[in-house]
């Protein structure tokens, strides 16, 4: 029943499972394991000819609410989610990758996920080129016969770089391989990268699922087939599960989840106009804004711009931090999606894993700064960041 319905009425009603009690908000299941009437069940169970629970490490009706929730909300066939982000795009490329495989990546990456993709997966035999992602003719000359998986970030952390993700799926599916997306910037509320081709979409639900800083987690989505075939089995063994409590808060958030990424973009986009017409502030990355390198591109792919924002500030380092200490409302934090807004400085924080070089290949200066713009009023952001710039 619920597959008929829009995602913002999916948010509120999808999954739901009610126990005997029939109460009105989603159940919370603080339990490691289940009960069996009788021993005969129990192996039933096991042998997964009877359906229900057997352990919570790798299925729990909480969790299980919030995975069908989000499929309904991304469109796809199945899901597992998991105790962060990180573990969604590890879990995600082991439980498919080979040793002998390969997996072509855009450069433009959060800094862990280069770690996943350069440094983790060689120690198992598993090679990786990267590619600057903007660039159709790099992604055609680095795929190969044995390139089992894509990845990309659309819009990228931290500078914002978006990706034709259809023409990479097409590339990507002309040699057998998968297109797997990193949505976190836009969400399934601004951007649905199975319908424009895409075959896996992680999140780290950390960020807007959440959206109020107090939970981890992250998400697993691809078809129901994919999920039964790889992940199912790879968390059941090596469980790197969500726990129910953090479930119970993703999947509550997930009913403001679409009022609320639609107010996140309205405040980016209007901070974004500030920043790109102030003097101390050399350049302003935003989807939304017509002097982005790939606007007509976002705004095909995504309803909105967003509301993370990347910015150069006059003075290289030494302005950035100047600038970040003088702001009031805005906190320094590297997390990302909060109702409250905040700011980073890459280079010395989510990439500063990366050399000097790597970075300036992929545009992180010393002056950039990311802000994940909140959901205070956006008059008094602007009144925030107007006076810090005043310190550079």
């Amino acid at each position: 029943m619920t597959e008929t319905f829009r995602p913002r009425t999916a948010a509120v009603h999808g999954g739901t499972l009610r126990s005997q009690y029939g109460e009105t908000s989603e159940a919370l299941f603080l339990t490691s394991g289940y009960v069996y009437e009788t021993a005969e069940a129990a192996e039933r169970r096991f042998k997964n000819e009877d359906p229900g629970f057997i352990y919570s490490r790798f299925a729990n009706p909480t969790i299980r609410m919030f995975e069908d929730r989000m499929t309904l909300l991304e469109g796809a066939g199945d899901a597992r989610a998991t105790a962060t982000g990180m573990a969604a795009v590890t879990s995600a490329m082991l439980c498919y990758l080979r040793a002998g495989d390969h997996v072509l990546s855009s450069r433009a990456l959060f800094g862990s996920c280069r770690f996943i993709v350069e440094e983790l997966l060689p120690r198992y035999g598993i090679t990786s080129t990267l590619v600057d992602g903007r660039d159709l003719d790099q992604w055609k000359a680095a795929i190969r016969p044995n390139t089992k998986i894509v990845f990309l970030e659309s819009p990228s952390n931290p500078t914002l770089e978006v990706i034709d993700i259809a023409a990479v799926a097409e590339i990507a599916h002309s040699v057998g391989a998968l297109l797997m997306v990193d949505n976190v910037f836009a969400t399934p509320v601004l951007q649905r990268p199975l319908e424009l081709g895409a075959d896996i979409v992680v999140y780290s639900t950390t960020k807007h699922i959440d959206g109020q800083g107090r939970c981890l987690g992250g998400v697993v989505l691809s078809s129901k087939e994919w999920i039964a075939d790889n992940l199912h089995n790879f968390m059941r063994q090596t469980g790197p599960s969500i726990s129910p409590f953090n479930a119970w808060v993703m999947l509550k958030s997930l009913e403001t989840l679409d009022l609320r990424v639609r107010e996140h973009a309205r405040n980016g986009e209007a901070v974004a106009h500030f920043l790109e017409g102030h003097a101390k502030v050399a350049r302003v990355l935003y989807p939304g804004l017509k002097s982005h390198p790939q606007h007509a591109l976002a705004m095909k792919q995504m309803e909105m711009g967003g509301n993370v924002i990347a910015f150069d500030i006059a003075g290289g380092r030494a302005g950035a931090f100047r600038f970040a200490n003088a702001l009031k409302i805005i906190k320094i934090s590297n997390n990302l999606g909060d109702a409250k807004s905040l700011i980073t400085h890459p280079a010395t924080t989510t990439h500063q894993r990366l050399t000097p070089e790597q970075r300036e290949i992929v545009g992180i200066t010393e002056g950039l700064v990311r802000l994940s713009v909140g959901l205070e009023d956006p008059r008094d952001l602007i009144e925030d960041l107007d006076a810090a710039l005043r310190h550079v």
